[in-house]
């Protein structure tokens, strides 16, 4: 797919045009216009800093949820299912599911649409399957742009889907309003393994595929979440993570998932915690681009790219620690910058 923006007929400018389609709900132009801000040419890049100073007021309009679990979990089936609840209600949701890349070849599995057939088929829903192409913790790199631009579509619910692997949940849930942590039962302990961090970081534990036989299983591994809850910090003095059962599959829970949802922006939002925190992660997600942007620009850098492919063997042979290269590479950085 190619980023290329066509001559608006009126001869306004392009990206002008382009904006006011997004806001129009164009699908074709929601599409065109993720594929610009993902692309890393500089002269997309300048017409993507356009494009989303141009929709920034619409920005925040949304319900903004992650959803993480391990994989097998039944992360699309769970949105599939509760994103037709919500269309049926009549919301507009967007799904932003980011997919594992192939370190060898950097290609995404992007088998989404298929996972989750009922929703894909639906006029007021869209869905986004995006390659992480090798981004820490699987969230792909514009993932948070993508969030504006469907918001600015009209959008008034997004999903975050992530892999639920190495620090996608920490990523995750710092660009989202509500996270969503999905568990399973029936795996023996069902506490072993579970990292403290990751639940502290849940406003939600959910007990998936609690039907065909499993339920007393999902009810008693839903005790223990909630009792290990207790003895961990909030992550918001005015919000308790409530821990539930699920079954996507039935359909049973989705209903009182999304009252738990409208409850805990509610609890937020009367205490000014839920503007606080937009701001904080909005702040979070500059320091961000700029180290993006400052490791793009350095690395474009012939010389710059070459001394950092020796320091890369230096420290593969052993003739120097990580850290004393780094230390160099840091050195370069400053001065080429």
């Amino acid at each position: 797919m190619h980023a290329k923006i066509d001559q608006a007929p009126d001869g306004r400018n392009n990206i002008e045009a382009l904006a006011e389609n997004v806001r129009a709900g164009g699908r074709v132009s929601i599409a065109r216009a993720i594929t610009l801000i993902e692309s890393r040419k500089p002269e997309h890049r300048a017409q993507a800093r356009r494009l989303l100073t141009l929709l920034n007021d619409a920005a925040g309009r949304a319900h903004r949820i992650g959803i993480t679990g391990v994989p097998g979990v039944g992360k699309s089936t769970l949105i599939d299912s509760f994103g037709s609840l919500l269309t049926a209600k009549g919301h507009r949701v967007a799904v932003l599911a980011v997919d594992p890349s192939s370190s060898r070849s950097g290609g995404a599995i992007l088998g989404d649409k298929t996972r989750m057939a009922q929703l894909a088929a639906d006029p007021n829903a869209f869905i986004r399957p995006s390659p992480s192409s090798g981004t820490l913790g699987g969230v792909a790199r514009t993932t948070r742009e993508t969030i504006l631009l469907c918001e600015a579509s009209g959008f008034d619910v997004v999903l975050v889907e992530t892999v639920g692997v190495g620090q996608s949940e920490v990523a995750v849930a710092g660009m989202v309003d509500f996270f969503l942590l999905l568990m399973l039962a029936g795996g023996g302990d069902e506490l072993q393994g579970i990292k403290k961090g990751v639940m502290e970081l849940a406003d939600m534990i959910a007990i998936t595929k609690a039907d065909g036989g499993n339920e007393r299983a999902a009810r008693a591994a839903a005790s223990d979440y909630a009792a290990a809850l207790n003895i961990l910090t909030p992550g918001s003095s005015t919000w308790k993570p409530p821990v539930m059962t699920i079954s996507a599959r039935e359909g049973r829970g989705l209903e009182d998932l999304w009252a738990q949802i409208e409850a805990h922006r509610a609890a937020l939002e009367a205490t000014s915690e839920f503007e606080a925190k937009r701001r904080g992660q909005d702040v979070r997600w500059m320091h961000a681009i700029i180290e993006d942007h400052i490791r793009m620009k350095f690395l474009a850098d012939e010389a710059a790219s070459a001394k950092i492919s020796a320091l890369e063997e230096d420290v593969r042979s052993g003739a120097k620690p990580p850290s004393v290269a780094a230390d160099e590479a840091v050195s370069l950085i400053f001065g080429r910058l």
